[in-house]
Parts: C-alpha cells; sequence; structure tokens
C-alpha cells in the first residue's frame, strides 16, 4: 500500500472520523456513528482504496509516482 492522501487531507479525514465517530458516545448515540471508522482509518493510513482504484494521488511525497 502506497500512500495516495496528502498530509492536509489525514488531518481532516481523521478529526472528521473522531467527529463522526463521537456521535456513539454524545448526541443521537446511534450506531452509524461507526462510520466515522472509516475516515478515520484512511487517515490514520494515509491510503484510500478508491483514490487507488481511480488513480487519484493528492500525495506530495518526493520520489511517488502519480
Amino acid at each position: 500500500m502506497q500512500r495516495n492522501i496528502g498530509n492536509v487531507e489525514r488531518i481532516i479525514r481523521i478529526a472528521a472520523g473522531l467527529g463522526i465517530l463521537s456521535l456513539t458516545v454524545i448526541g443521537p448515540q446511534t450506531p452509524w456513528g461507526l462510520l466515522g471508522l472509516v475516515p478515520l482509518a484512511t487517515g490514520a493510513l494515509g491510503w484510500c482504496p478508491p483514490y487507488a482504484i481511480f488513480g487519484i494521488n493528492t500525495c506530495k511525497l518526493k520520489g511517488q509516482p502519480k
């Protein structure tokens, strides 16, 4: 798995994932909050499967093929 998510997008995904995941504890307390695990995991790993399928790369690492 090669990183295909840039640092700014990773931070946004992690923050959004934690925000959505908090819905399982506060607010409506529904299991739908578990969907926050998806952006949290992709942000933590720096790799997004749909990005890989469609050839999208927002990562600016040197030596990284586009």
